[in-house]
């Protein structure tokens, strides 16, 4: 689970690190100006990172289905072989993901100084200050999302439904919801991140305002109440809190 959570971390504070930035600096100066190569460059790290904490959800779901199902197995399947093979293709499968859209938008035409509607480089307001035509490429977003966003959503799904039935099974009620609690700060996230990113992607239209609202939340909020989530809902963490403050 820790390592699965480290690599949650990274991918959080990487993603935050491609926007907000930026997004401080404009507040600052009130300069608005990015270069061509820095919007693409930002757009592909958006991508990637955003993409990759999509599949590393499905991966940490897989953690908690072994943990439960099979937990007098888990350090056994669950070794650190298996967490890197679980690892290596989220990273793989988000860096791939990010290329393919960036080399489309690179082949984009962009006449003089256009001004974007949104905080950063995201995809679809990128789209709409294209003087080329972008029908292809919004339908390709579409098949995108509902491949980076339903297909884990499935996984993750099975994956609970396996859990639940075995949850079921169990006979104490206190030992039931304390085996589903272990789950909670997992689905939480994949609630917070899963919600604005499908209302965000899966959806065939224009840039528009709530874009811009849905973008400000995917971008903040989500990568904020991660560790948050996490932490709060962590016995180690919250004993260690403890120690601090009591002495």
């Amino acid at each position: 689970m820790y390592f699965f959570l480290s690599n949650l971390s990274v991918v959080d504070i990487l993603y935050v690190s491609t926007t907000l930035p930026k997004l401080l600096y404009i507040s600052y100066t009130g300069n608005h100006f990015v270069s061509y190569t820095a919007c693409i460059a930002q757009l592909y790290l958006y991508a990637f990172f955003g993409d990759t904490e999509s599949f590393l959800l499905v991966s940490m779901a897989i953690d908690r289905y072994v943990a439960i199902c099979f937990p007098l197995h888990y350090s056994l399947i669950m070794s650190k072989k298996a967490c890197m093979l679980l690892a290596f293709p989220t990273w793989l499968m988000g860096s791939l993901n990010s290329f393919i859209l960036t080399y489309f938008v690179c082949s984009l035409n962009f006449f003089g100084f256009v001004e974007i509607q949104n905080f950063f480089c995201e995809l679809k307001a990128i789209l709409i200050v294209s003087s080329s035509d972008t029908t292809f490429l919004r339908k390709l977003i579409v098949v995108d999302g509902m491949f980076i966003g339903s297909i884990p959503v499935l996984l993750i799904l099975a994956s609970y439904a396996c859990i639940i039935r075995t949850i079921l099974n169990i006979q104490s009620p206190t030992g039931r919801w304390k085996t589903f609690s272990s789950c909670t700060s997992h689905i939480t996230i994949v609630v917070l991140y899963y919600g604005p990113a499908m209302a965000l992607y899966m959806q065939y239209s224009e840039a528009n305002s709530q874009d811009t609202i849905l973008s400000v939340i995917f971008v903040t909020l989500v990568p904020l109440f991660n560790p948050l989530v996490y932490s709060l809902r962590n016995d180690d963490f919250l004993k260690a809190i403890r120690k601090v403050t009591h002495g």
